[in-house]
C-alpha cells in the first residue's frame, strides 16, 4: 500500500523551486494535527525563516466569516434572511436592472423584486465580477471609475469609506434581475455593509465580538498592528498568473508600511482579512462541531447547515458569470462559500466546504473525514491552476 504524501512532501518542491517563498500548512483530522512552516517569509537570502504563526493576507477565505456574523444577527433577529436589504441599504431601493449585460447604463428595466438578505449570501443579488476584460463593457468601467470593483493587490486599496461606497453602488444598475444568476464577490462587500449597519457597529468590531473572540482568533482583523507586522510575510504576484507553477514574481505588498500595515478606509467583507493557520483551524473547526467551538457557541446547527449546502438551482448555475470547465458539476454554493456536490478531481468528496484566497491561501473543511486542511503561501495566483493547490488537496484528501 503507497504512503500518501505528506504535506512536506508535496509542499517542498515548490519552495525548493523559487515557485513560493513560504509556506504553512495544517490538516487537522479530528485531534490529530499535521502542520509545517517551509521556506521563508520574503525572497533573497537574508530573509528570515517562515513561522507557523505568520500573518496571511487571506482574501477570499474572508468571506465565510463575514457570513458567520451575518448569520449570528439572524439568530437574534436582526435580520431575516428574506427580508429587502432597503430596510438598512435604502441606497438599494427600487432597483433596475440593465437589459443586457454589454448595455448602456440607461437601457435598463425595473427590477422584479427587491435583493433580499439571502441573495447576498448567496451571491444572487444580480451584480458581480464579469469574466473577461476589466473595460469590456458600459457597467464594468462605471464600476471601475468609481472605484467599486475587487482590490487589494495587485492594485492599492482605493475605495472609498462604506457609506460613500454605498451611495455609489446604489447609484448604478444591476447587471441581473436579482435571484435570475450566481455572480461573484460583490455580494459580500454589499453583505459586509450591511453586517455593520444591523449590528450598529464597524464591521471589525461586529467579527471581533461574533466570531474572532468568542473562538480565540486573536491575530484575525483587517489589519496587522505594529507589535505584529514581523509575522507578516512579504506578499508577492506571480509572474505569469496563467503559469503560476513557474519562479518569477514581484512585491505587490511590503509588510511594513504596506496595504496591510493600517487599518483600511473601507473593510472589505470579500478580501479584507489577515489570519494565521490556528485562527483559521479554530473558525473551521466551529463549523465542524455545528456552529460550537469547545464552550463557545457562535451558530445554532441549523445556521451551520444552511450555510454549509448549495443554495444554486442548475439553472441558475448555467448563466453564472463564472463558468470554469466542469466546475459546476461537482460544486455548487452556500452562503458565501463553496459546497462540493460530489468528490471532485482533488478528492474532495461531497458534503465538504471551504473557499480559497486569491492572495495564496485555501481553506475547507471535509465533515465525513472531520477534517480541516489549510493552505496559506504569500504568492498570489489562480488557485485552481496552480500546482501547490492542486498538491496540497490531493495530499490532504489522501
Amino acid at each position: 500500500m503507497t504512503r500518501p504524501p505528506s504535506l512536506r512532501d508535496a509542499l517542498s518542491p515548490y519552495v525548493d523551486r523559487g515557485v513560493v517563498p513560504g509556506a504553512v500548512a495544517l490538516v487537522a483530522r479530528g485531534a490529530d494535527v499535521e502542520e509545517v512552516a517551509l521556506g521563508a517569509m520574503a525572497e533573497g537570502p537574508s530573509a528570515a525563516p517562515m513561522r507557523r504563526d505568520a500573518i496571511f493576507r487571506i482574501a477570499s477565505m474572508t468571506k465565510p466569516m463575514v457570513a458567520t456574523a451575518a448569520m449570528s444577527l439572524v439568530e437574534q433577529g436582526k435580520l431575516s434572511l428574506d427580508e429587502p436589504v432597503d430596510r438598512l441599504l435604502p441606497e438599494l431601493a427600487n432597483r433596475r436592472v440593465l437589459r443586457s449585460i454589454g448595455a448602456p447604463l440607461d437601457d435598463t428595466v425595473p427590477s422584479p423584486r427587491p435583493i433580499t438578505v439571502r441573495d447576498l449570501l448567496t451571491f444572487r443579488m444580480g451584480f458581480g465580477i464579469v469574466w473577461g476584460p476589466p473595460d469590456g463593457t458600459p457597467i464594468q468601467r462605471a464600476e471601475a471609475e468609481l472605484l467599486l470593483g475587487a482590490f487589494g493587490p495587485p492594485s492599492p486599496q482605493r475605495p472609498p469609506a462604506p457609506d460613500e461606497w454605498m451611495r455609489r453602488f446604489g447609484s448604478l444598475p444591476l447587471m441581473h434581475a436579482p435571484g435570475e444568476s450566481w455572480a461573484y464577490n460583490t455580494s459580500a462587500e454589499v453583505l459586509g455593509v450591511l453586517v455593520a449597519r444591523a449590528a450598529s457597529k464597524p464591521l471589525g468590531d461586529v467579527l471581533e465580538e461574533r466570531v474572532f473572540g468568542p473562538l480565540g482568533m486573536k491575530d484575525t482583523g483587517f489589519f496587522v498592528p505594529a507589535s505584529k507586522i514581523d509575522r507578516l510575510p512579504v506578499a508577492y504576484f506571480a509572474g505569469d498568473p496563467f503559469h503560476p507553477d513557474t519562479p518569477g514574481s514581484r512585491v505587490d505588498d511590503p509588510a511594513a508600511g504596506g496595504q496591510w500595515a493600517r487599518p483600511p478606509a473601507f473593510p472589505s467583507a470579500g478580501a479584507g482579512l489577515v489570519s494565521t493557520a490556528d485562527d483559521v483551524l479554530a473558525f473551521g473547526r466551529m463549523l465542524l462541531g455545528k456552529g460550537a467551538l469547545g464552550r463557545a457557541r457562535v451558530l445554532s446547527p441549523a445556521s451551520v447547515d444552511a450555510m454549509t449546502h448549495d443554495h444554486l438551482t442548475d439553472g441558475q448555475k448555467a448563466v453564472s458569470e463564472m463558468k470554469p470547465d466542469g466546475w459546476w458539476d461537482s460544486h455548487g454554493w452556500g452562503y458565501c462559500m463553496a459546497v462540493n456536490t460530489a468528490t471532485d478531481d482533488l478528492g474532495r468528496q461531497a458534503g465538504s466546504y471551504g473557499w480559497d484566497g486569491g492572495l495564496g491561501t485555501s481553506w475547507g473543511n471535509d465533515p465525513a473525514r472531520a477534517m480541516t486542511a489549510i493552505l496559506l503561501t504569500q504568492r498570489a495566483a489562480f488557485p485552481a491552476m496552480s500546482g501547490i493547490y492542486r498538491d496540497f488537496w490531493k495530499a490532504a484528501s489522501a
